[in-house]
């Protein structure tokens, strides 16, 4: 539990293979089912505070109250998934806070120091989202990534709803296209 931000909500991996990404935590974990946006709408999207492109698939499960986020991006455009791949990694690129009051949260973590990487917004303004770059070079931790992500609105609702399906998930129908 962050006493800044509450507790983490879900652990983001960025992968260059999401449908082997969702296979190995079907059938090696055995956690789903997975709820898989193959192309992600957004409304906007900055990275570092200017405008990009970016295109993206997401798959979404639940493991208990921790959602696991799937990421993979889909072309060049600037963002700190493109920087995570392009620095060698793969995997666990990030850790999400959830709050239904996103700006006081927002403006909490720009107090604190914390710099913006990129942040957009998904289905209105209740689907705010940002993430933090936490990876300064004086700091021996580097590569934490924190986002906060706005839940009051219809996000919220589908984050519960994907959470309920893993709780009840009996294998079947592993990989499921929202519509």
């Amino acid at each position: 539990m962050s006493r800044l931000f509450g507790p983490v909500r879900q652990n983001g991996y960025v992968v260059r293979d999401i449908e082997a990404a969702m296979a190995h935590w079907i059938d090696a974990l055995q956690v789903g089912p997975w709820f898989y946006i193959d192309r992600v709408k957004t409304d906007w999207f900055r990275h570092r505070g200017q405008d990009s492109p970016l295109e993206l698939s997401i798959a979404l499960a639940n493991s208990g109250d921790l959602q696991i986020e799937l990421i993979q991006q889909r072309n060049d455009a600037p963002s700190m998934y493109k920087e995570f791949l392009d620095s060698g990694r793969e995997g666990l690129q990030h850790v999400a806070f959830w709050s239904t009051d996103y700006q006081a949260l927002y403006d909490r973590a720009l107090a604190q120091g914390y710099r913006l990487g990129h942040e957009g917004q998904i289905g209105g303004e209740q689907g705010r989202f940002a993430y933090f770059d936490t990876g300064a070079p004086a700091n021996p931790h580097a590569g934490t990534v924190v986002e906060i992500s706005d839940i009051s609105g219809s996000k919220g609702r589908f984050f519960e709803y994907v959470r309920e399906r893993a709780r009840t998930w009996d294998g079947s129908d592993p990989i499921r296209k929202p519509r």
